[in-house]
C-alpha cells in the first residue's frame, strides 16, 4: 500500500463522507493544512465552497498520522 492509499484509507476511517482535495502527496501537517475542505455548496448545486479551514473537529493530524500508523 502507498503512502497516499493509506492517506485516504486513513481519512475515510475517520470520517466515511468527508470531501477535500489537494495536489501532490500530504506528507507533512504542512501538507495537511493546505488541503481545499469543502464545506458547502454554491448556489449553482454544483460548485464546491472550499475552505483551508479543516472543518472537522475529528480529523487532525495527529489523528490522521495514528490511523496510517495502524495500515
Amino acid at each position: 500500500m502507498t503512502y497516499m492509499d493509506k492517506f485516504w484509507k486513513a481519512l475515510f476511517t475517520l470520517k466515511a463522507d468527508v470531501q477535500v482535495s489537494g495536489s501532490g502527496e500530504i506528507l507533512t501537517e504542512e501538507d495537511f493544512n493546505n488541503l481545499d475542505w469543502v464545506v458547502g455548496v454554491a448556489e449553482d448545486g454544483q460548485t464546491a465552497i472550499t475552505s483551508k479551514t479543516n472543518p472537522h473537529s475529528e480529523i487532525t493530524w495527529t489523528l490522521l498520522k495514528a490511523e496510517m500508523d495502524k495500515l
